[in-house]
């Protein structure tokens, strides 16, 4: 499964929010596979996507950011995905 989690910075946590990202504590943990990441230009946030099969440990992940970030994370699907099941509803 592959989920988009999209991330702004809590403004008074900025200092201790990027110490621990530069320290490495912005790598998923076992069982979730970082795609990509992305930061807006203005420093204020970003997405990344994941893969995981195991839902809770992106949870675990996004609970320990949860001080520092404010997140929200939805599961997403690839248009080869979505396809099949619009056309069964559609009769496409």
């Amino acid at each position: 499964m592959k989920f988009v989690s999209t991330w702004s910075m809590r403004k008074a946590t900025i200092p201790e929010a990027v110490r621990r990202f530069l320290a490495g504590g912005g790598k998923p943990p076992a069982g979730v596979k970082l795609l990509g990441r992305w930061h807006r230009s203005d420093a204020s946030g970003g997405f990344s996507l994941y893969e995981t099969s195991d839902p809770a440990a992106l949870f675990a992940h996004a609970a320990e950011w949860a001080p520092y970030l404010e997140i929200h994370t939805s599961m997403v699907l690839e248009d080869e995905e979505v396809g099949p099941v619009l056309a069964r509803l559609y009769g496409q």
